[in-house]
């Protein structure tokens, strides 16, 4: 499995997606299987396969059989990849020359300026994506950044520099904007790297907690602070305390601009409003008076216009994100399962969510709680049909 994955993240150089990667890669492991083995040994959604293989077959990776079950078979790599492979060779070739002549540059630039002035040097914007090109590409250990949309949209443009340091096992970090959620640039960036949500006022890189480079988002200039200890070290100070009350962002990959956002409004409304305390209240007394659903509707979210399945999409990836949790639907007996690895009824203010969006499709349900000291906590919800 660590060596699929491996492999799953090397193929992103060739400009694969994730689901993309990891079908390839569970077709060249496993022969001509059908799509659903696919699903089932690259352990991807049932609902995403098709459009990936669809998309490989474009691609021309793979062959996809015409009858029934469909059979798909991957293209040999080396008859798949030569001509890109040949096109990364030379283009590493021409990044090379360009970075040695950037740092013959940099060099003979710093010979001429004072003690003072080699503790930091100005950047125009024409030059701020190849330096931090340059500063990616030479990290040894980790790196941490602070971004707004200008930061986060020349990171993704340095997505073959984060590949390579993320397969040296150099730690990546990065906190981006609530806007930037579920946007392109966000989904550029290579899997591997960590990347959590608050609220930035700057585009702030530590590079090895020494190196800094800042870059102004307003007219694109940058600054470099170069080996300077103790602003290296307060900056990766501040760094981690807002990594830390930063929100995590598992669950919101592969999902649409839309409901990603969404997942992000829901849960800081509830911490804002501290709603989680005002359910848990609510179910443990039986009192249906809270009208969850109308309290996001008049935020903007209408979870009543979703399908079942983008609803509960969106539950899953809030309990990714707040509780280590999960959503499971079992079509068979009709049940939901929400399950929480944190006790204390943390689960509890999404599956009232849920069961309220259930009764207005016109369902009726029943709550189970389950509690384990040790294994977390489980919330069942059996549904019924409205006989009215």
């Amino acid at each position: 499995m660590v060596k699929e994955n491996g492999l799953t993240v090397s193929l992103e150089e060739f400009g694969l997606s994730k689901y993309e990667a990891k079908a390839y890669v569970t077709l060249v492991s496993h022969g001509t299987i059908s799509a659903s083995e696919v699903a089932y040994y690259s352990n991807l959604p049932r609902t995403k396969i098709y459009p990936t293989l669809l998309k490989l077959e474009k691609k021309r990776l793979v062959i996809i059989s015409k009858s029934k079950p469909i059979m798909c078979t991957a293209i040999a790599p080396e008859d798949a990849f030569d001509d890109i492979i040949q096109e990364h060779i030379d283009k590493v070739n021409q990044m090379n020359t360009l970075v040695s002549k950037l740092k013959r540059a940099s060099e003979e630039s710093k010979k001429t300026r004072g003690a003072e002035e080699k503790r930091y040097f100005h950047i125009n914007s024409n030059n701020v994506l190849n330096q931090l090109k340059i500063m990616t590409e030479g990290t040894k250990s980790s790196i941490q950044a602070t971004v707004d949309s200008w930061g986060l949209n020349l990171l993704a443009e340095c997505k073959e520099q984060l590949l390579l340091v993320l397969r040296r096992n150099v730690d990546v970090k990065i906190i981006v904007a609530p806007s930037q959620i579920g946007s392109e640039s966000f989904y550029a960036i290579p899997d591997g790297a960590k990347i959590r949500v608050a609220d930035t006022v700057q585009n702030s890189f530590i590079f090895d907690q020494t190196e800094v480079l800042l870059i102004d988002g307003d007219n694109g200039k940058g600054a470099v602070f170069s080996a300077t200890d103790v602003l290296g070290s307060s900056q990766a100070k501040v760094f981690s305390q807002m990594w830390e009350n930063a929100l995590k962002t598992d669950g919101l990959y592969d999902m649409a601009k839309s409901d990603a956002q969404s997942v992000y409004r829901i849960i800081q409304l509830v911490s804002q409003n501290g709603l989680g305390f005002t359910l848990n209240s609510a179910i443990d007394s039986k009192n249906s008076s809270v009208d969850f659903l109308k309290l996001l509707e008049k935020e903007g979210i209408n979870l009543k216009s979703k399908s079942f399945e983008d609803v509960t999409g969106i539950i899953n990836s809030v309990l990714q994100i707040t509780c280590a949790g999960h959503l499971s639907y079992d079509s068979a007996k009709n049940n939901i399962t929400v399950e929480s690895k944190i006790n204390g009824g943390h689960s509890l203010p999404w599956t009232s969510m849920l069961d309220q969006y259930l009764q207005s499709c016109g369902y009726n349900t029943k709550l189970i709680y389950q509690n384990h000291s040790q294994k977390g906590e489980k919330v069942f919800i059996k549904i019924h049909p409205n006989k009215n």
